[in-house]
């Protein structure tokens, strides 16, 4: 049935904000964040954040997309990564981490001006490219 086959979507509408917060996510916790496209499909379809724990895409029959995949890969490459204190220090501890937040914050910025203008998508029987377009 067409309305089941993810192949007819020609862009997606993704929010900036999801596609960031989806990315950090996934960098800051347990579990997957993404952007999730449900049935029935059209041509043009709005993926929307969705965080999980199981991957349940063989049931619902949706097409998660990584947000690595939607924001520019440069940008992705200079996400800061959180250098816990040397020494057992809890000011020294609490200052790291205000660095890291400060560091998450600028990358954010950055990350919402660098949404791809398209990606590819998985599909049961292969890949299918659609374009990306910037909602929010």
């Amino acid at each position: 049935m067409a309305e089941d086959d993810p192949s007819v979507i020609r862009s997606l509408a993704v929010s900036p904000q999801d596609a960031v917060d989806a990315y950090i996510y996934s960098r800051e916790n347990p579990g997957a964040a993404v952007l999730r496209v449900t049935p029935p499909f059209h041509g043009r379809m709005r993926a929307r954040l969705h965080v999980y724990h199981v991957d349940d895409t063989e049931l619902t029959g949706a097409v998660h997309v990584s947000p690595a995949a939607v924001i520019d890969d440069e940008v992705t490459a200079d996400y800061p990564v959180f250098e816990e204190a040397i020494v057992d220090d809890t000011d020294a501890t609490v200052r790291s981490r205000e660095r890291h937040a400060e560091a998450v914050t600028a990358w954010q910025d950055r990350a919402r001006e660098s949404i791809v203008d398209a990606v590819t998508i998985e599909l049961a029987d292969g890949t299918h490219r659609v374009e990306i377009k910037r909602v929010g």
